[in-house]
């Protein structure tokens, strides 16, 4: 295989999107069965999200008449391309294939890229309730983007703390062997991460942007057809890398044996057991309790916690 045929195969199979694919509609289906049964609802069956996605595929693609077309018709698809890519060079640097120094800030420019694609998509179609979607979204996007990037600092300390090169602090796979969740400041960087990309995904209590009892669906009110089917698979995509990423950078990745392939996956599901307790507990935040809690809640906790990550590093503590 050439290298370029190479570099295809991986983009579009494997690792890159029919295998996440797979992956992320079995996650969507879990997530939806697993809230259901919460619920005293019997759920779906297992294909309902590929048979939701082949329906929408098969319905009426409409345009709205003032909508600018280019942009209404391209963010869907820019928004799944960015989703391939960031789960493809974490599938990579997970099961030690292509990691290279600096993937931990494509992966973190990249994975905000399907929002904003979101955020224009609608803009473009010029509906008031999509605007107003699109405005939450972006108020959320400002929200927990700094909480974020403040868990990875506190990982990149705890990585160099760990003996990493410093030239390859930023590299995902020396982010895997730091093993930073088992510190107080690791710890505490995990679950606003956890809550951040929880925000990401727009999932209960985080799903503002869509509000279906506000707003009608809010910012995806104007898609159908075949561009909402893509948005579904979006959204597939990333219920697998936004985990992943926690995965490489606080859980301590996947390794390369069979059984620690499989303990990789287990921790995948973890995860999404994480995500279903925090949708089924808690009923949908406005938007401006959702920025206080990202800012005056986990921005501070994190700046405790890069102190303790700082002072274990200055000290040689390895617990903090």
């Amino acid at each position: 295989m050439t290298g370029i045929a190479e570099n295809v195969f991986r983009l579009l199979v494997f690792p890159g999107l029919v295998f996440t694919l797979v992956i992320g509609m079995f996650g969507c289906w879990v997530l939806r069965k697993v809230s259901a049964l919460i619920q005293w609802r019997v759920g779906p069956p297992w294909y309902q999200p590929w048979v939701d996605v082949l329906k929408l595929a098969g319905k009426e693609l409409l345009i709205p008449e003032q909508a600018n077309a280019v942009v209404f018709l391209a963010a869907p698809v820019v928004g799944l391309a960015a989703a391939v890519l960031v789960s493809t060079v974490l599938w990579n640097a997970l099961l030690g294939r292509h990691a290279y120094v600096g993937d931990l800030i494509v992966v973190l420019y990249l994975s905000v890229i399907p929002s904003l694609a979101l955020i224009m998509g609608s803009s473009a179609s010029a509906s008031p309730h999509a605007a107003i979607g699109a405005s939450r979204e972006m108020k959320l996007i400002l929200s927990y983007e700094l909480p974020m990037a403040a868990a990875m600092v506190v990982a990149l300390i705890k990585a160099a703390a760990s003996g990493s090169p410093s030239g390859q602090v930023l590299d995902l796979s020396s982010l895997s062997a730091a093993k930073v969740i088992w510190s107080i400041s690791g710890f505490m960087a995990f679950l606003v991460s956890l809550l951040c990309i929880h925000a990401k995904l727009g999932l209960v209590p985080f799903d503002i942007a869509e509000s279906e009892t506000e707003l009608a669906g809010g910012i995806l009110i104007e898609y159908s057809g075949i561009l909402m089917g893509i948005w579904r698979l979006v959204q597939a995509v990333l219920l697998v890398a936004l985990p992943l990423l926690l995965i490489a950078v606080f859980l301590g990745g996947f390794g390369t044996g069979r059984w620690a392939i499989l303990a990789g996956f287990g921790k995948l599901v973890l995860l999404w057991v994480l995500l279903i307790l925090i949708k089924n507990t808690n009923p949908r935040v406005r938007i401006d309790q959702a920025m206080r809690f990202f800012w005056f809640v986990c921005t501070p906790a994190l700046v405790i916690a890069v102190i303790l990550a700082i002072l274990g590093r200055f000290y040689g503590i390895g617990w903090l």
